[in-house]
């Protein structure tokens, strides 16, 4: 393709992508394809010859959309939102257009330097402490396992990583059940064993209770074990937890154990000034850890990692063949050296578009709507009679469930709201999943896309209620 071919057709995908972002919503939120059926509509063998660009995106616009969940769908209230924006699409496109892997400063100076002084933005924008140092991986997932690793070092004297765990002694790690999966998928990757891993029971607010991890962790040193990491949450996945940061901290210091910090999502609410309650007392944080691309408006993947002592997780990470020296060593950042993969992208550039583009102030606005409209939601949910809350709202959470008049039986509800769930999501005019709060099957409605005006959240909450009056008997049994 020369280099005016590629211009046609790049104004041609600039003018879909355009039209897209403003005709999303014509979309079913949630793809309708069965398994099996999107292959299907793929070659099972490569083309010998090249293929003309217009005939590809023909069949990209015919094939590949119908199998495409839309997360940039303003009415896509499931999960945690990876929501997108106008300034960010643009930065992806420059980066896929420079192509640098940022391995090392040399590699790239601006986009190591780049990396720095936003996060040294964002730390300032969530009002956490100075003397953190940041860092961009690819989500929470890769921060909580860099986490655990540093951890398991420090609580070995740094033999882990060259003697390996045999011989040692058993290394526990402390976490709530409310606590997202990448935490007991780290402890199987760093090799504590999910049988060290305890789950620490909860308050009636679906937090940790401070006075159970402190039992544990004596329990566990009088029983030969070492205490190692304990793994806070502050917006926990099911239904929004915060665990208490500054009394954990406090018996985390105590005992020197690790402590890491999991604000996946709820982190980027920290721009607002009346959300920063949740952390109180995260001077004690050894690392903590949350996404811009949840709730930031920057494309996935840009997940923000803070550490207190970048040493520490430079030694438990680093190796240092010939091929990666460079004379800048000792002077610079080589952020390789920061996570788990060699390669990285220019992810830098991105956030920066996006808080140049908007500014404090703008992103503020956008959060704080969400959080708005969502304690509107538990408002009308709290005034239907047929409907409960499960869980109290997190910012812009919502956790409830159909409780219809004459609903017999936990069992009934359960199997009930199943039905509910799987009906509004063949429905296709909002997406919704779903979480266990103890035995109970509550619904998720979860407020965050960039897109997202009050209108989406009212006829939202209409569907939900018309799709539940329409619920049948047989469809519970």
């Amino acid at each position: 393709m020369t280099p005016e071919e590629f211009r046609t057709h790049a104004h041609k995908m600039v003018d879909w992508v355009a039209d897209y972002m403003t005709g999303v919503e014509s979309y079913p939120v949630r793809s309708r394809a069965r398994p099996g059926e999107s292959a299907a509509k793929l070659p099972a063998a490569p083309p010998i010859d090249g293929e003309p660009m217009a005939a590809i995106f023909d069949d990209f616009k015919r094939d590949v959309l119908p199998g495409m969940t839309h997360w940039q769908h303003p009415s896509f209230f499931a999960y945690f939102t990876a929501n997108s924006s106008p300034p960010s699409v643009l930065a992806e496109m420059l980066t896929a257009t420079l192509g640098a892997q940022c391995m090392l400063w040399q590699t790239s100076p601006m986009a190591t330097e780049m990396e720095t002084v936003v996060l040294d933005w964002l730390r300032q924008m969530t009002g956490l402490p100075d003397g953190l140092h940041g860092v961009i991986q690819d989500s929470a997932s890769s921060a909580i396992l860099c986490a655990i690793l540093t951890a398991r070092e420090r609580a070995t004297g740094w033999r882990g990583n060259e003697a390996g765990l045999r011989g040692l002694e058993k290394l526990t790690a402390y976490t709530s059940g409310e606590t997202h999966t990448s935490t007991e998928k780290g402890i199987k990757i760093a090799g504590l064993g999910v049988e060290n891993l305890r789950k620490l029971p909860v308050d009636s607010h679906f937090a940790v209770m401070p006075d159970a991890l402190e039992r544990m962790i004596v329990a566990d040193i009088q029983a030969g074990f070492r205490p190692t990491i304990v793994v806070a949450s502050l917006g926990a996945t099911g239904v929004g937890a915060v665990d208490p940061l500054r009394a954990i901290g406090e018996i985390c210091q105590r005992h020197g154990v690790f402590l890491h910090v999991d604000a996946a999502w709820a982190g980027s609410a920290w721009i607002l000034p009346e959300t920063r309650w949740m952390l109180e007392g995260i001077e004690f944080a050894d690392s903590l850890v949350f996404n811009p691309h949840k709730w930031l408006f920057t494309n996935f993947d840009c997940a923000a990692h803070y550490v207190k002592d970048p040493e520490d997780l430079i030694r438990t990470l680093t190796i240092l063949p010939e091929y990666l020296k460079s004379p800048e060593q000792g002077q610079v950042i080589d952020y390789r050296d920061w996570s788990v993969p060699l390669g990285r992208r220019f992810r830098a550039l991105k956030l920066w578009f996006v808080i140049r583009s908007y500014g404090v102030s703008g992103l503020q606005e956008m959060v704080r709507r969400h959080i708005a409209w969502a304690a509107d939601l538990e408002s009308w949910i709290a005034a239907d009679a047929e409907f409960e809350l499960v869980a109290p709202r997190s910012l812009a959470l919502v956790t409830f469930r159909y409780r219809p008049a004459g609903a017999v039986g936990e069992d009934a509800l359960n199997r009930l709201n199943a039905a509910l769930v799987a009906r509004i999501n063949d429905d296709g005019r909002i997406y919704l999943t779903q979480t266990l709060v103890g035995e109970t099957y509550a619904i998720r409605f979860n407020i965050g896309q960039t897109w997202t005006e009050r209108r989406h959240v009212e006829a939202g909450w209409a569907v939900v209620k018309d799709l539940a009056g329409r619920i049948s008997d047989q469809e519970t049994v």
